[in-house]
């Protein structure tokens, strides 16, 4: 069945149906299977089922046969980027975790209305109960509230139409809404999206997509390390940011192979103060780009730019474009998206008044006051001058032509650009199987 797999995979052969249909008919597969004739149920179910979780071991073992041919190394540079596979959902099927939490507070809100309109109508009749608040509300409380709201008001005559029809649409729907509220955030995880037909799968903004215009799609972001345009190790990820896939993606790397890479070299995607130390922890070499390399290399550092400032460390102050001091004034701290909690510094320059700079410097009212990241400073100081090496510059020239064509190979000549599974384990065999033929190809070629 794996071979079934593998060669169906390395032929541009993806669905069940038509690996059976081969299995059937091609003297190839025939050959493969000892004239064996697995339907398409048992090859779903043993693509599903019997290779998740095992599958990355085996494409493992194809790397570490590439190693003793001499073909690539473990232990050398890897080149690190990552692509946006659509999901096998249902494309306008969305769920947003910021919608669910707005709906919530509209909840409370109307619940909390209508508390005070009853207590305004009813106020002998509630006299004695608990009193009631909505920081925090469930489907037991909410029915329990309802339920205490309708027998307050059940024999008051001047209670208005339109309350009977909020309280009788609360008591239908509202439990029933937030059993599902709960159920969809447990799904989402902390993530601002899911689809309804593949809750691991991520809305994510798509380069290339059936409209043209770069729409939202139900999406997984693959993330591949190569080395001679061959796949050394591969990762999925539910967020569509790269910089926040990159710790994960190099451990999978150090479990399956028990070593480190070299170097890392990747684009400017993957530049964060988070990244950087990550690496320096790991005692990897990062050539990684920050936002702003590429136009500083072409037009050098803004003169009145955060990062221009000279920064005196002995006595922790900077110095403005015009030569003046700008004291520290406090500490800070910011928190990422990804929980990475950075120290900022707040410096203020001392009198900005009559300076000849100010209208190019800054615009806002008073002294200039600027924030800054000391440790994402020395780290982006430190890859400009990797970078500008002899061997920084050229990672920097082979990356685009190590990396990229192994994606144009994948998606383009080899026609995969949509996942046939679903759930983020089923998605993860066929990357897996992906890239198991992708080497075999190669090495063959």
């Amino acid at each position: 069945m794996l071979k079934l797999l593998v060669y169906g995979y390395l032929t541009n052969t993806y669905s069940s149906r038509k690996l059976e249909d081969q299995a059937a008919q091609n003297v190839h597969f025939m050959w493969l299977l000892g004239m064996k004739k697995p339907d398409h149920n048992t090859i779903n179910r043993f693509r599903s089922e019997k290779l998740s979780g095992v599958l990355k071991q085996i494409f493992s073992q194809i790397v570490l046969l590439l190693q003793q041919e001499g073909i690539v190394s473990l232990k050398e540079a890897v080149f690190t980027d990552g692509t946006k596979i659509e999901s096998a959902a249902n494309r306008y099927t969305f769920v947003w975790g910021k919608s669910i939490k707005a709906n919530k507070e509209k909840m409370k809100a109307q619940l909390d209305e209508l508390w005070g309109y009853a207590q305004s109508i009813a106020a002998e009749e509630l006299k004695d109960t608990a009193p009631v608040t909505f920081e925090e509300v469930n489907p037991e409380k909410v029915k329990e509230t309802i339920a205490r709201i309708n027998a307050a008001l059940d024999d008051k005559q001047e209670v208005e139409k339109k309350v009977k029809q909020k309280l009788n649409y609360a008591k239908k729907h509202w439990p029933e809404n937030l059993k599902k509220y709960e159920e969809q955030e447990k799904l989402l995880a902390g993530r601002n999206s899911m689809s309804k037909t593949d809750p691991d799968a991520t809305f994510m903004r798509m380069k290339e997509d059936h409209m043209l215009n770069g729409q939202l799609k139900a999406a997984y972001n693959l993330q591949i390390s190569t080395q001679q345009q061959f796949i050394l190790n591969y990762s999925l990820h539910q967020t569509s940011t790269d910089y926040q896939t990159l710790q994960s993606h190099l451990e999978g790397y150090e479990a399956l192979y028990n070593e480190k890479p070299k170097a890392v070299v990747a684009d400017a995607g993957y530049g964060s103060d988070e990244n950087y130390g990550i690496l320096e922890e790991k005692g990897i070499e990062a050539y990684i780009k920050y936002n702003t390399f590429d136009k500083e290399q072409k037009d050098g550092l803004k003169a009145f730019s955060n990062d221009s400032l000279h920064y005196n460390q002995a006595e922790d102050y900077l110095v403005c474009p015009m030569g003046q001091r700008m004291k520290h004034i406090g500490e800070g701290q910011r928190v990422t998206s990804s929980g990475f909690v950075q120290m900022i510094s707040r410096y203020q320059a001392l009198n900005c008044e009559g300076c000849p700079m100010r209208g190019v410097c800054h615009k806002a009212a008073g002294n200039r006051i600027v924030e800054i990241n000391h440790g994402l400073r020395k780290h982006k100081q430190a890859a400009k001058e990797r970078l500008n090496t002899e061997q920084g510059i050229k990672y920097r020239k082979r990356r685009p032509a190590d990396v990229e064509p192994v994606f144009a190979q994948l998606k383009h000549n080899h026609g995969f650009r949509r996942f046939l599974l679903k759930g983020l384990s089923k998605t993860e065999v066929e990357i897996g199987l992906l890239s198991i033929a992708h080497n075999l190809r190669k090495w063959k070629a």
